[in-house]
């Protein structure tokens, strides 16, 4: 039972994070660095 428990946690875990990327990916922000280039400046130059 903790095994099915330990799983659901991990699968929902899982789900935000994919869809908090698909979010920010239609927002227009990069997923490698959070869309911020005035701070790192890495991505565009």
């Amino acid at each position: 039972m903790g095994t099915i428990i330990v799983l659901a946690l991990v699968a929902g875990a899982v789900v935000l994070a994919v869809r908090s990327m698909i979010k920010a990916k239609k927002a227009g922000k990069s997923l490698q660095c959070g869309g911020d280039c005035s701070r790192c400046g890495g991505c565009r130059e």
